[in-house]
């Protein structure tokens, strides 16, 4: 028996208890959204209080600042969630982003402090976040049965969408009563919220191999040498390597029109900002449509292809967004867009926490991270600057045929295609 067929085998428990009536499943999934809340006021705040101190090129830079850390040190972050394991790690993410936030809410109820101290106060959170999201990716399979993956990664989807349609109003509301130091106050507190339910959330031990080595690997490892051995993991993986690529080339297709050419497509077409609002509501809405299909149904056969397949049709929906006459059917097209997209993303997530050996889930985590929230932003100006030259149809169609390439490379390989999911 290989040891990650000995990991599932390890950590399935005798009789497999529902995630949606798990209560430490519950304790994480509140404990997920009261931070994913905490990062959403974060932000408003920040962008707030920036606008206060400087200019739109400074707001900018500050907003950057925050960005480059934790596309930089994804990676790292990834290996110190392997090294320490992901509860110590996301325990101690949210307490050093709640003492930073509400030492920043306190420096503003005194002080209006310089865009150089909220550069800092981005510098530190992004460095922070390229910790936490990785080791948060990491846990379900300590805390829930491989065959309740899936259903955690639509129950995450859900509670995703939720946190970040609520978050902002609640960030404005903050603003408009208290000022950029109440928002990182109701920041901090949510942060604080988090704190408290991950320290309740009991996590499965990693097993151990049939030498009695623990599945963690070499005692006297370095972080680098760690990293190196996680990549390596994923290139010689014969389903997560193909599954990592596909995913990060339709993210790369994906990012940039739904992103930024959204917004152009609009103002060419005479929409207004309703008219994007309402196209962005219509993809939430098909995103929230996913996450609960796949939380309420007890598992998805053929994920593999049915992961290429979603794909594929997103990149169908991507390509009409350009090309549909009206609004409503520009919605509607929104509603395909944010379904298709939610169901791939979440069989892929399934997949790799399913796949991934236990000892490398941090790294292989934070390497699929990396593709979505690092390199994929890359895409912004060259669809902005390509739209500028070509207009939106040409560059959503283009966008659109990365996404197809993406799914064709996971319809090709024979193990990503003919993958499944614990039943």
């Amino acid at each position: 028996m290989s040891a990650p067929e000995a990991a599932v085998l390890a950590r399935r428990p005798a009789t497999e208890r529902p995630a949606h009536r798990d209560p430490n499943v519950l304790r994480w999934l509140a404990a997920y959204v009261a931070s994913l809340l905490g990062d959403t006021v974060y932000f408003v705040a920040l962008s707030w209080a920036a606008t206060q101190s400087g200019g739109p090129s400074q707001v900018g830079l500050v907003l950057a600042i925050g960005a480059v850390p934790r596309a930089v040190l994804m990676l790292g972050g990834g290996v110190v969630a392997d090294r320490l394991g992901p509860r110590r790690v996301v325990i101690g993410s949210d307490l050093v982003r709640c003492v930073v936030i509400l030492a920043a809410a306190g420096l503003l109820a005194f002080t209006a402090p310089g865009l150089w101290a909220l550069a800092a106060i981005a510098l530190v959170f992004g460095a922070v976040d390229a910790l936490f999201m990785p080791a948060v990716g990491a846990l379900p399979p300590r805390i829930t049965a491989p065959g309740q993956l899936a259903r955690v990664q639509g129950m995450r989807g859900m509670a995703s969408r939720t946190a970040l349609i609520a978050g902002a109003p609640l960030g404005g509301m903050a603003v408009a009563f208290g000022g950029s130091a109440a928002a990182f106050a109701v920041a901090g507190a949510f942060f604080a919220g988090s704190l408290a339910l991950l320290l309740a959330v009991r996590v499965a031990p990693l097993p151990t191999d049939a030498i009695g080595e623990a599945v963690t690997g070499k005692a006297a490892t370095t972080p680098w040498r760690d990293l190196a051995d996680g990549l390596r993991y994923i290139r010689r993986h014969r389903l997560l390597a193909p599954l990592v690529v596909a995913m990060a080339v339709g993210e790369l297709g994906f990012t940039g029109p739904m992103n930024v050419g959204l917004a152009l497509l609009v103002q060419e077409r005479g929409w207004g900002a309703s008219g994007l609002g309402w196209i962005i509501a219509g993809f939430g809405l098909g995103a929230g449509g996913a996450a609960l299909l796949v939380a309420v149904r007890r598992r998805l056969g053929r994920a593999g292809l049915l992961f290429s397949c979603f794909m594929a049709a997103g990149a169908v929906a991507v390509a009409a967004l350009a090309y549909v006459p009206t609004l409503a059917a520009a919605v509607a097209a929104g509603v395909a867009v944010g379904l298709t997209a939610g169901l791939s993303g979440t069989l892929n997530n399934a997949l790799i926490q399913t796949e991934a050996d236990p000892a490398h889930l941090g790294r292989v985590t934070s390497v699929a991270m990396l593709f979505t929230v690092g390199t994929a932003p890359l895409a912004y100006p060259l669809t902005g600057a390509a739209v500028g030259v070509w207009g939106p149809a040409p560059v959503f169609a283009a966008s659109a045929a990365v996404i197809v390439t993406g799914a064709a490379i996971g319809l090709l390989t024979p193990p990503l295609r003919r993958a499944e999911l614990p039943s």
